[in-house]
């Protein structure tokens, strides 16, 4: 057990003939016990001050494993979200094809619809073209022909065509 400043200062020497001066003695000590209470003062200071440090040490040891932790949990979060970003980036891409490839091959028969209509649109013109040719040369071969007097109506009836004829130019020109 270490000495406290009162065991020195209580410490006594036996005496023998002619041994040390009093006086001296006691003056050092008094000096060695200012001393050693100065030295245990400091090393009470200094436990009490190690302490709080090691209190410090232990709260900023705390801090950084919460930090290295949540660096790490960070590290995780941003390899996970770049992970989904880029499946998400792949869905996008085989959705936009997937559309892609439909709007083509929408275009595609919408362009063959058009075409089958434009076929048969030529198709029909051609008929039509071919009919009214047949007409118009028909008519031309009846216009040919010298029997047009059974087509023309009597004289008694030309005069009332023409009559009538002259009637509906009157009501036309008013």
């Amino acid at each position: 057990m270490p000495l406290t400043p009162l065991d020195i200062h209580n410490k006594e020497f036996n005496r023998g003939f002619r041994g040390y001066d009093e006086d001296e003695v006691n003056e050092f000590l008094d000096q060695v016990i200012k001393d050693y209470e100065t030295v245990i003062r400091e090393k009470k200071d200094l436990q009490e001050n190690l302490a709080k440090m090691e209190e410090k040490l232990a709260y900023f040891t705390n801090i950084e494993e919460t930090l290295n932790k949540s660096i790490v949990v960070a590290q995780e979060t941003g390899e996970e979200v770049k992970r989904n970003a880029n499946k998400e980036a792949r869905l996008i891409v085989k959705e936009a094809e997937k559309n892609a490839d439909r709007i083509i091959n929408e275009s595609l028969a919408k362009s063959r619809k058009v075409m089958l209509d434009i076929e048969e649109l030529k198709k029909q013109s051609s008929v039509y073209r071919t009919r009214f040719r047949m007409l118009i040369e028909a008519q031309l071969e009846m216009l040919k022909t010298e029997d047009w007097d059974h087509l023309m109506p009597p004289e008694d009836e030309e005069s009332e065509y023409e009559l009538n004829e002259s009637k509906t130019e009157n009501v036309n020109v008013t």
